[in-house]
């Protein structure tokens, strides 16, 4: 049974109408009315921790979805999946695909930085200070690159450039 048949929260039932009803309205074709539904459902998955039925969804409609701008954020939340479950590399090649598309998803760029960070972090646990400082040095870039984008989001990241001496720069925009 397709997830959206099985909603039984209000939230995802109200969300699921709303989406069918976009969906109907929308001046689509099949086949992008088909890897929405895909999105839809892997979206709702991902929301449950459902991340093997997600990651199921998210192919298909991969499979289907000809839009750039669509596909980068199927790409990212294929991203989001991998980084939940510490699959690092994977999940920077996804994010990058998705950034690739669509360069101006600071969301991508944040989280490439929060992986960068927390590798700098384990480097630095383990004492090997100059591989930490490249780590934190891409965190810093990246960053740098979606606090541009979304000036008044990422205020911790501002605020750890500022205090790390990787930022002098007080207004990003």
């Amino acid at each position: 049974m397709p997830r959206t048949q099985r909603n039984d929260n209000f939230i995802d039932k109200s969300f699921t109408v709303m989406a069918d009803m976009i969906l109907k309205l929308l001046p689509a074709n099949k086949k992008a009315k088909e890897a929405f539904a895909y999105y839809r459902d892997g979206m709702s998955a991902q929301a449950d921790g459902e991340y093997a039925e997600a990651l199921e969804n998210y192919n298909e409609a991969l499979k289907l979805e000809e839009d750039p701008y669509d596909r980068s954020y199927i790409l990212y939340n294929i991203g989001l999946i991998h980084a939940s479950n510490g699959e690092h590399n994977v999940a920077l090649d996804y994010y990058h695909q998705a950034l690739d598309l669509n360069p101006r998803m600071p969301q991508a760029l944040n989280n490439i930085a929060v992986i960068f960070h927390y590798l700098g972090e384990r480097e630095k646990e383990a004492g090997n200070d100059d591989e930490a400082d490249a780590y934190y040095d891409k965190a810093a870039d990246y960053w740098k690159r979606a606090i541009r984008l979304a000036p008044n989001n990422y205020i911790e990241a501002q605020n750890w450039l500022k205090t790390t001496g990787r930022s002098q720069m007080d207004v990003y925009f």
